[in-house]
């Protein structure tokens, strides 16, 4: 069994800043990808930002130059800072790994269960 668990959401106004960390535990070989997507309420979840085992990074367009992900593989732990916030940037936050749990012969994509990031104007 994986557990995903996130930390660091909240209530903030435009133009801060907030950091999401998310701890995956349990019986783990390996974690390939790790990322962060968002959903905002009546829309479909979308890809925030994702970092390989090696450190190569991917961005939304939209979040591209005041997001930064980052992980520590010594930790399974990977991290989202987030500068410059906007009241578009309003969703639930999942944290998403792709694990290979011990005596598994393929990888599974595990989710958290989400943590609220609400910007103010």
């Amino acid at each position: 069994q994986v557990q995903l668990v996130e930390s660091g959401g909240g209530l903030v106004q435009a133009g801060g800043s907030l950091r999401l960390s998310c701890a995956a535990s349990g019986s783990i070989f390996s974690i390939n990808a790790m990322g962060w997507y968002r959903q905002a309420p009546g829309k479909q979840r979308e890809l925030v930002a994702t970092i390989t085992s090696r450190g190569s990074t991917n961005y939304a367009d939209s979040v591209k130059g005041r997001f930064t992900i980052s992980r520590d593989n010594a930790k399974s732990t990977v991290y989202l800072q987030m500068n410059s916030l906007k009241p578009g940037d309003t969703a639930v936050y999942y944290c998403n790994a792709d694990v290979t749990p011990w005596g598994w012969g393929l990888s599974v994509d595990y989710w958290g269960q989400g943590t609220q990031v609400t910007v103010s104007s």
